[in-house]
């Protein structure tokens, strides 16, 4: 692994995960493989051997020469804003002497909603514990759905941000409450404890208000829900120089990068997740998603490392 970091493009790389937890995450469950506590704690003590951990401000500067060490640097980043960043992961990471920035969405804040796709997530969950569920589920005629449980989990994952609605009259349907949920399940981080976070280290930053697929919307939406987002960190004193894009920023145009820059001038990078790549925008870096099931985090980053230079190869490093 330290032999195939030579072929790093560059010298300070961002990986991001979402959740750490021991128990069953109904609403997280079928959207990733989160890790567990342990895993994670292997995942960090075996990338500290290659890498060296550094946080947003060091990250800032942006050094291309290698640091004392001799090692690449790696910027940990972790989105959604779940409430496991704040009981799990930053007492391991304190512990460790490590330090994040989680990219959230100000909707959720306070356990206020369920993000869709979690809502998706849960209600398959739901579905697939109870028998009586599986039957009453194709009474749903609003979606084309048959007793095969592999068809109603594609079916509920594959709705779109825009019918999003669809989740909200099924679980109705079925006589799901996601408030119920919401008020047995502490999901998201509360504003104290995003302070807190604040105050211990910890970046907070902006990934969109409510977490739609930036693709899916026009350019004055995709504006909207940034400025949002940004707008709501800055008045809670939390971090508005970077914004993560949720799920991917495939599909993006210029003028999107161009207007949201002119309009926060504090706005230092934007971050997508297409693994180790170029990107045609200088302010818009590749994040390297870690959560992949059966891979621990350094086999992750050796298989995007022999990836993208199997791309530049054929001149397809570059977005």
């Amino acid at each position: 692994m330290e032999k195939l970091t030579t072929y790093l493009p560059y010298r300070d790389v961002v990986i991001v995960y979402h959740s750490v937890s021991d128990e069953k995450l109904k609403h997280a469950q079928y959207l990733f493989p989160y890790r567990s506590s342990k895993d994670f704690i292997k995942d960090l003590d075996e990338l500290s051997k290659v890498f060296d951990f550094i946080d947003w401000d060091t990250f800032l500067e942006r050094k291309p020469t290698k640091n004392k060490s001799g090692k690449p640097k790696l910027l940990l980043t972790f989105d959604d804003g779940y409430s496991d960043f704040h009981d799990v992961i930053a007492p391991i990471l304190k512990q460790k002497g490590i330090y994040a920035t989680n990219f959230i969405n100000p909707k959720f804040i306070d356990n206020k909603d369920l993000m869709w796709r979690c809502k998706a997530s849960l209600l398959i969950s739901e579905i697939e514990e109870n028998k009586d569920l599986q039957q009453q589920v194709l009474g749903f005629k609003s979606l084309k759905l048959n007793p095969d449980l592999s068809n109603i989990k594609q079916n509920l994952l594959s709705i779109k941000f825009e019918n999003q609605h669809l989740l909200d009259e099924l679980a109705a349907f079925l006589n799901i409450d996601f408030k119920t949920y919401l008020a047995q399940n502490k999901v998201y981080l509360t504003t104290n404890e995003l302070l807190k976070l604040k105050q211990d280290g910890f970046g907070i930053s902006a990934h969109g208000w409510d977490h739609p697929l930036y693709h899916e919307l026009n350019l004055d939406a995709q504006l909207d829900n940034t400025q949002k987002a940004l707008d709501i960190l800055e008045k809670l004193g939390l971090n508005n120089d970077s914004f993560a894009f949720p799920f991917t920023d495939f599909g993006v145009k210029n003028d999107f990068f161009e207007k949201l820059s002119k309009a926060n001038p504090r706005l230092q990078y934007t971050f997508g997740a297409a693994g180790l790549k170029l990107d045609s925008r200088f302010k818009n870096l590749q994040r390297i998603p870690l959560e992949v099931e059966n891979y621990s985090a350094k086999q992750v980053i050796k298989n995007e490392i022999i990836y993208y230079n199997l791309l530049k190869l054929i001149g397809k490093h570059r977005i």
